[in-house]
Order: structure tokens, then sequence, then C-alpha cells
């Protein structure tokens, strides 16, 4: 395709995007969920970020309209992760051709939250196959059942992962909400990455039964949404107790109504932390814009120049993945219905050699195969990382940070700009900031929009204590009612061909 075609085609998904609807709560479900999945035909082509559609999506929808009922999320067209299970024909891949035949008709609990809230599941969103946990070589946003996610920004690009489809999605206009799943940085790397919001609770506000596990020490489930309201509407809706899911025991006695703490003045007076030493790799300018604004409206900003430890607690970090991703996986595949033939996690290596063609085209299952070799949850050196890692990303570092400094939250970029896809050498990331420490401490972390660097999105996280989850989303609601840094993606073939890039790549006049 010409260059003229392509920036036309561009022009043309840019205002189809620009073009998405808020949800109002006077339209009818059928509506909403018709404009969704016409939005999903157009727009999907270019960045590949639905998987499937879900055919029931209409029915949902004429359900709700003929019930009367009116939730908080009534006729909100919603697209959920493919490591999430739902009613319905669709199956649950992990982006796995293992799992192609996964279809297990049933709603994992936040799905029927969702349902329960007045949501419409719309379809399921690619991912990092196997939520980027099977090779340390990988391309985020690649599955094997799903293909490469690309960035709505820039085509080029990379989504991030592993939540890539739900990111993409959101920021290019398809839906108001998805749903994502983050071990360390899958909510918040795509979010950020895409240019939207996403949040990430304290592990255990809500429920991981029916998702496919990495990790029962850090996984969670959170909203991917345009803006922070919509982003606490969708947590007020997800959170809650699970008898099935031992960590959120104290979930309901937490659970609040989020938006209920929003307002535009919640930075005033506040101690903010400034992460200095999680800062840099490009975004420097927009940080210090960022913090300008927090200033501006109030917040007492504390510089924090280091945070010791950081090394070893990815260091234990890797082993207590790696021994639950076994365990976890194990035990979730035994749930599956029999058309599933994958019961394990040596199964899975077994077949993913078999289907190396399709499976390992592009890069490995090295870490499948290092964690194959775990030894159990009784380990004791596992116990000891797990022990470790905990208490060196929670008590002894965010509590001990905001202790210490009389701060409230930690504040930092949350990632660079998005890198090229690169299906030779996988992901070429050029930094990250401090969101490992709220995965492995397990707790909230928010990221809002905190502008553009040369001509991507990059994000502002906020960082809490654990339960802090309202604080945090009020904080964020702040800065983005002052700072209004959400652009809309343009499509790109590529950001060098942006206005801003391309005259620069050109030679010089002589």
């Amino acid at each position: 395709m010409r260059l003229a075609a392509l920036a036309l085609a561009a022009a043309l998904l840019a205002s189809t995007a620009a073009a998405a609807p808020k949800v109002p709560t006077s339209a009818s479900a059928q509506s909403n969920t018709r404009a969704a999945l016409e939005r999903i035909r157009k727009l999907n082509p270019a960045v590949n970020a639905v998987i499937a559609t879900d055919p029931t999506a209409m029915d949902q929808a004429r359900a709700l309209d003929r019930s009367g009922a009116r939730g908080a999320l009534f006729g909100m067209p919603i697209l959920i992760k493919d490591n999430i299970e739902s009613v319905g024909p669709l199956p649950t891949t992990a982006g796995s051709l293992a799992l192609a035949r996964n279809v297990t008709n049933r709603d994992a609990p936040l799905v029927a939250r969702l349902r329960g809230a007045g949501a419409v599941i719309v379809g399921k969103t690619n991912l990092s196959e196997w939520a980027n946990i099977r090779d340390n070589a990988s391309i985020s946003g690649w599955s094997a059942y799903g293909g490469q996610t690309r960035n709505p920004h820039a085509l080029n690009r990379n989504a991030c992962g592993s939540s890539s489809g739900s990111g993409a999605a959101v920021a290019a206009g398809m839906v108001p909400a998805a749903i994502g799943t983050e071990t360390d940085g899958s909510i918040t790397c795509p979010a950020a990455l895409n240019g939207i919001v996403g949040f990430k609770p304290t592990v255990g506000l809500v429920s991981r039964s029916r998702i496919v596990p990495i990790s029962h020490s850090q996984d969670t489930a959170g909203p991917m949404t345009r803006t922070v309201r919509d982003a606490a509407l969708v947590l007020s809706a997800i959170a809650g107790s699970d008898p099935a899911d031992t960590a959120t025991v104290d979930a309901d006695r937490h659970r609040v109504d989020y938006t209920a703490g929003l307002f535009a003045g919640a930075l005033r007076g506040q101690r903010i932390g400034v992460m200095r030493f999680a800062s840099g790799f490009g975004t420097d300018a927009a940080f210090d814009e960022a913090l300008r604004t927090l200033a501006a409206q109030g917040a007492v900003l504390v510089e924090i120049k280091e945070l010791k430890g950081r090394g070893e607690i990815g260091q234990n970090e890797h082993k207590v993945l790696l021994t639950e991703l076994k365990a976890d996986l194990n035990a979730y595949l035994a749930t599956t219905p029999p058309t599933v033939r994958t019961r394990t996690l040596a199964d899975l290596i077994a077949f993913n050699q078999a289907n190396e063609a399709t499976e390992l085209a592009l890069f490995g299952q090295d870490t499948f195969k290092e964690a194959q070799g775990m030894k159990g949850l009784d380990d004791p050196d596992y116990r000891k990382a797990r022990e470790t890692s905990q208490r060196l990303a929670g008590p002894e570092g965010i509590d001990r940070v905001l202790r210490e400094n009389n701060v409230v939250a930690l504040v930092g970029p949350t990632m660079p700009p998005a890198w090229p896809i690169d299906a030779v050498n996988g992901d070429q990331i050029s930094g990250g900031g401090a969101g490992g420490l709220a995965a492995v401490a397990g707790y909230p972390h928010l990221t809002v929009p905190m502008g553009i660097v040369k001509g991507l999105p990059v994000g502002l996280s906020f960082i809490g204590a654990k339960w802090s989850d309202q604080q945090i989303l009020a904080l964020g609601y702040a800065y983005e009612q002052a700072s209004r840094k959400r652009v809309d993606p343009r499509f790109l073939p590529s950001i060098e061909e942006s206005p801003e890039i391309a005259p620069h790549l050109r030679p010089a006049r002589r």
C-alpha cells in the first residue's frame, strides 16, 4: 500500500476512534452494543486487539433492555482478556493453540459481577501468549492463537503486554472499558504505552478464580479505561470476596464505591513521594511537567532518590513466579473440559514442541522449561524467596518509603514510550518505572496519561499502600482532571511518518 493510501486509511481510522461515544446511561444496551461491535469491525483489522467477538452479545443486550434493571454499568460494552473465562461459545485460550478448545461455558466471578452490574461482554482481547511467561525473548502482544497486537498510535510499535489487546482496544475507541490481568506490569505497561488509564488493584481485592494463572502471590485482574472515573466504576463492580479464592477473604471489608471518593481537589495538601530512583528512559520532560501539575494542585512533593534492594527483589520474584506457575497452571488445567488434552505444564511444553512451526516460530519456551524444573510450593528455597521478595517490596520497600518520608503515595513515569515490534530480537525495552515494587508487594498501582514523547504516549504511575485503592484512584483522578493529557490515537503506519518526526529524517537543505 502506498504511503498516501496508508495516510488516508490512518485518517479514517483516527476519525472513527475519536468519534467513539462515551456510554450514556440513558441509551439502550442494544444500541451501545451494536455501536461497539461496529467499531470493532472497523478498527480491529488495523490493531488486531480483539481475538473474537461474542456471538451472544446482542442477546445479552436485548435481555438487559427487557429486564428493566439499571445497574451501575448498564449497557456498557466491555472486552475481557482471553485468559478470563466467560459463559458462551468462546474458548479461553491464553493465546495458545493448546487451549483452542477450552470452552468452559462458565463465568469467572469478576465476569459474573460485570454482568450483574449491567455490562455486556462483547468479546475477548488478544494478549501476550500465556501472559508473557513462556520465554524471556518474547514479543509482547503476540500469541499463536491471536497473532500480533499493534499500538494504535503507531502501528509498527508494540502495545506492551500482556494485556495488549485490552489496552489497544480501549485506546482505539472500540469500547470504553476492558479487563486486563497483571502479574508484573501486564495492566499498567499496556495502559501507559497505549495512552489510557490502567489500574492494578491490591492483590486480593478482585477474584482470580477461573482466570488462567501465573502466580497466586501476584496475579490480579483490573480495569483498563479511557478515564479514571470509568476505572473506578468498573472496579466497584468487580471487587469483592470469593470463597474459591482465599486471597480475597478481606475484599468485602475493603470494597467501597470507588467513584464516591473521586474529586478534583484530592491532591491538595497531600505529600507525594517522587520516585527519582525509577525515572528517566526518555520521560524526564513529561515527568517534570506532571510534577508541576501536581504541585499546582496543592500537592507537597518529596524527592526520593534511591531505594535499596531492588535487584534482590527481582531475583527472588523470579523463583516465586516459576514455582507458582507450575503449581497454579497444573491446578487450572485440571479443571478444563475433556476437549483440552494438555493437562499439565509438561504437556504444554510437549505440545509446543510438537507444534513448533506455529507455537515456536518466533521465540521459544525456556521459561516454561525452567518452571517445569521447580520443586513445588513446599520447597524451602521457594518459601524463602517468596518471603524475601514480598518483605523487601512491601514492608521494607513501599511501606518504609511512605513512612520515612511521611508521604501518602509515590509517583513516577510508568514506562518508556512504545518500542518497535521486533520479530528478530524480541522486546527491546529501554527502561521501566517502579511498578515491579507494587506488583511483588501486591499493592495498588494506577497509571494515567502523562503526555507525549516524540508522538507516543507515556503514563504517570501512582503507587500506594495495601488497600489504599480508593486513595490512589482519587489522586490519579485529580491529576487527570488538571492535566488532560489523554490523546486519541492516529493509527500512523509508523511514528517516523508523523508530521513531527518525518521532516527531521530527511536530508537537510543545502
